[in-house]
């Protein structure tokens, strides 16, 4: 117990982050916790009335953090702890010039994107959504085979297609993971654009080359990405530098047969040209994890309306193990930045104009 008389410091937390969580906060006595008491995103009225005298607050992807809420807080904050690798919904100049600690969650979602980046690959290709679709709106009992029904692009190399390029969008951890995962279906070249002021690694090219037994591992700019690649995988940082780095000119110069997955941010993929794609046959499939404008994506949506595009509601870091290890990183960060100690993960704000890389 904190001796009597010992400051208290008042804490704001956007959402209770489960029984194997919370008892981290509940267990310091030297924090009194404001939580947001229902199952649903924060309500913004009630966090601009409850972040007043807080020293430190823990926010989700949908809680802003503006001047407003700041100036709302006062000079008592230290600290905004985010449960998300991302940090867009922060202003970052606006809490580099009061001095605040960020504390984020990289690293931790690695392998769980990675895995659901496959997934809607496969899915995309092979016409899960389609398939789905059919069995759950009671069309399968009138559907009548053919030899080609429903058949896609098959993801691992054959005897008549030896050769399979996977191309990445980003070439950061999420990226390098996937790449392992893709190993095993046949995969025989990796291709992959990044920011185009960062030097190719050569060394590191060569290593993961070697190491799954590719025929290349190389860096190539965004044409030949497009052209080459069998399945792109979109996983860069979001920001005016990436936005619609997929658009109409990008996607016209991909195969027919290609598939097309972002599991990194909606704002890179242009959605309308995406569905015009989809539409007219330049590509084969989509698999989205993420949309521009999401959460607003209801079902008169373009690319809910077309059938070869497969969407899931941004779940690639929902396994319970992935979202329990974020909550957890996300209450040691802010017990470290007010009580003192090393914070898990702090955003370097001398260079908060820049987003991590996945």
């Amino acid at each position: 117990m904190a001796q009597s008389g010992s400051p208290r410091y008042k804490v704001v937390v956007c959402r209770n982050l489960g029984p194997d969580v919370m008892p981290l906060l509940e267990s310091r006595h030297e924090l009194e916790l404001v939580i947001w008491p229902e199952d649903r995103a924060c309500n913004r009225k009630w966090l601009l009335e409850n972040i007043p005298g807080a020293t430190g607050v823990i926010v989700m992807l949908t809680d802003k953090v503006d001047s407003e809420l700041l100036d709302k807080a006062g000079p008592s904050l230290r600290t905004v702890s985010t449960m998300s690798v991302g940090y867009e919904h922060i202003d970052l100049k606006a809490v580099s010039k009061r001095g605040l600690k960020i504390g984020y969650t990289p690293d931790v979602l690695t392998d769980a994107v990675a895995d659901l980046s496959v997934m809607l690959a496969l899915m995309a290709g092979r016409n899960g959504g389609i398939g789905y679709s059919l069995v759950l709106n009671g069309g399968w009992p009138n559907f009548s085979w053919a030899p080609f029904g429903l058949c896609g692009p098959q993801l691992s190399t054959t005897v008549l297609s030896p050769t399979r390029k996977v191309g990445f969008i980003g070439f950061g951890r999420i990226s390098q993971a996937t790449l392992s995962r893709l190993v095993p279906f046949g995969i025989t070249h990796c291709l992959y654009a990044s920011n185009p002021s960062s030097p190719p690694n050569l060394q590191h090219d060569a290593e993961l080359q070697s190491k799954y037994n590719l025929k290349a591992v190389l860096k190539v700019d965004l044409d030949e990405l497009a052209r080459e690649s069998d399945v792109l995988i979109v996983l860069a940082p979001g920001g005016p530098s990436t936005y619609h780095v997929v658009n109409e000119d990008f996607l016209r110069k991909m195969k027919k047969t290609s598939v097309l997955v972002n599991t990194s941010r909606g704002t890179l993929v242009d959605s309308d040209a995406l569905a015009k794609a989809l539409r007219e046959g330049w590509i084969w499939g989509a698999g989205l994890d993420v949309v521009e404008g999401e959460p607003n994506v209801p079902k008169d949506h373009p690319l809910v309306k077309e059938p070869k595009c497969v969407i899931v509601p941004h779940i690639a870091s929902a396994t319970l193990e992935t979202r329990k290890h974020m909550a957890t990183h996300a209450a040691q960060n802010l017990i470290a930045a007010i009580l003192g100690g090393d914070m898990p993960a702090q955003v370097d704000l001398s260079a908060f104009s820049l987003i991590p890389p996945c």
